[in-house]
């Protein structure tokens, strides 16, 4: 697909990936506290907030001090399309185009047998992975994304505790902005030397037994970020040596 005038360039940095994950892990701070948590000059900070901010992956709304004076921001993560016009944009664009594609190209509906809102869902799910370059497969079926190659492979030494607990955060929170009954369910890093896959379900699906720990909702629940990373690092070797790998519930 060509490539989008809107493409992110926002996760491409990796001081954006940290003041995002500073972010994910803990809404509402301030840009004093985020900049510090970066260890970046405040300056740089504000510049990489307005950053993914413009990008729709951060939200920044003013505290209430009782003084005068421009008030300090402290900023969210996008969790409802509602909450930013960017995010709300992207969705509904997304879902637009992925309704034409499947009028003039039929043998591309595969997911005929998804309620609208699902199929809403994967296209933005879809065109956020698209956009940050990890061309991604979906095979409705089955309810799972290929995405290759890793966005974030470049950074994993160097920003481990970030960099999968980030990924899989923000493919949840592209699902979550928009109705519809799919959630991330497992992510299973680096099947291959440079890929990984996604595995969705339906929010009114009992998961199988041993399925049932990796739907619980949040990945710290699960584990940290600190083990998520060691665990990717950990698959993403055996993958470079032609192992096996091993899925990861989040």
């Amino acid at each position: 697909m060509p490539r989008r005038v809107t493409d992110y360039r926002g996760l491409t940095e990796g001081s954006r990936l940290k003041l995002l994950h500073a972010i994910q892990r803990r809404p509402g701070q301030t840009l004093k506290a985020l900049a510090a948590a970066a260890e970046i000059h405040i300056n740089t900070a504000r510049g990489h907030l307005r950053v993914l901010e413009d990008e729709g992956f951060i939200t920044a709304t003013p505290v209430d001090t009782g003084r005068r004076g421009r008030p300090p921001m402290q900023y969210h993560p996008v969790d409802d399309v509602d909450h930013s016009p960017t995010a709300r944009e992207r969705a509904e664009e997304a879902g637009a185009r992925g309704q034409l594609l499947r009028r003039i190209s039929p043998e591309l509906g595969h997911g005929q047998d998804l309620p609208d809102d699902a199929l809403h869902q994967l296209d933005v799910l879809y065109e956020h992975l698209d956009d940050v370059g990890m061309e991604p497969v979906l095979d409705h079926a089955q309810l799972t994304v290929d995405v290759k190659p890793c966005l974030y492979q470049d950074l994993l030494a160097q920003d481990r505790p970030a960099v999968c607990s980030v990924h899989a955060k923000l493919v949840r929170q592209q699902l979550d902005q928009v109705d519809g009954p799919l959630k991330l369910r497992r992510l299973h890093p680096f099947t291959t030397a440079h890929s990984c896959l996604l595995v969705l379900g339906r929010e009114d699906e009992q998961p199988a037994a041993k399925d049932a720990k990796a739907a619980t909702p949040g990945i710290d629940g699960y584990r940290t970020d600190a083990e998520l990373a060691e665990f990717a690092l950990a698959a993403q070797q055996r993958a470079a040596a032609g192992t096996t790998h091993t899925e990861c519930p989040v």
